[in-house]
């Protein structure tokens, strides 16, 4: 499954069902197969966005130093893993653009 995230304000923005599921979790909505983000819930989707990048960052920088992988079970060279961050930054760009704009994003419909 994909989650396609769409707006008035802003271009879609589609994940895997895997990657929408997290961005999900961390703005403290259900992952489904349909939803909406109000206008008046993104600046806080926004910050709990870019807590959790901080915090994985954070997480990822002692596995980088001593050149362990960051997940035991993935063989992926740390160059070539995709980050929260890259994975998100299209989202946030999403919930600024819509907030300013106040318009809703919606998925599943």
């Amino acid at each position: 499954m994909l989650y396609k995230f769409k707006s008035k304000a802003a271009g879609d923005v589609i994940m895997l069902q895997a990657n929408g599921e997290q961005i999900l979790r961390i703005i403290g909505k259900e992952p489904g197969p349909k939803g909406i983000v109000l206008p008046e819930q993104m600046p806080a989707a926004i910050a709990a966005l870019e807590q959790a990048i901080a915090q994985g960052q954070q997480a990822a920088q002692p596995a980088a130093d001593d050149g362990a992988p960051h997940d035991k079970d993935d063989d992926t060279p740390a160059a070539d893993r995709v980050s929260l961050r890259q994975r998100a930054a299209p989202f946030i760009d999403m919930l600024r653009r819509c907030h300013q704009a106040d318009k809703e994003i919606v998925w599943g419909v």
